[in-house]
């Protein structure tokens, strides 16, 4: 299991990919279930120019692997990653990929889904939004 942070732009797709070729074993997982998370250009009906998202270096990464472990006693998967930005993250641009492999469909898609939704709500990152009323803090989550 794999946690990044990235303070640069990443493609997901590619992170996806090099996972799976230097984790898994071809023919070892009947299912992939992958999750990416973009930055919108709006919130709460608000305007979003840009993001800025705030972590604990250290405790971030070590509840998001929590998160990977509390999921694997959950669910019999092979392997999983989330890579997750921090910093400056413009519109349009990836902010998180969560990777799940596993034998079959059902556990690859409830683990996957599991896990972005623990990440919203557990993992320590903060967020502040500016748009042309300014600055401010995002409160909460959106619903999953």
């Amino acid at each position: 299991m794999r946690v990044v942070l990235s303070s640069r732009p990443f493609d997901p797709w590619q992170s996806v990919q090099a996972f799976q070729a230097g984790s898994l074993q071809r023919g070892s997982y009947g299912a992939t279930a992958v999750f990416v998370g973009t930055m919108r250009d709006f919130n709460e009906g608000e305007t979003v120019d840009s993001l800025y998202l705030q972590h604990y270096p250290g405790m971030t990464e070590r509840e998001l692997e929590r998160i990977l472990r509390d999921a694997r006693a959950r669910w019999a998967f092979l392997d999983a990653m989330i890579e997750h930005r921090v910093g400056g993250i413009d519109p349009g641009e990836p902010i998180v990929v969560v990777g799940v492999w596993s034998a079959h469909r059902k556990e690859a898609f409830e683990a996957c889904r599991w896990i972005m939704e623990a990440l919203k709500s557990r993992a320590p990152f903060w967020k502040k939004e500016s748009g042309p009323g300014g600055e401010r803090w995002v409160e909460r989550n959106t619903p999953g």
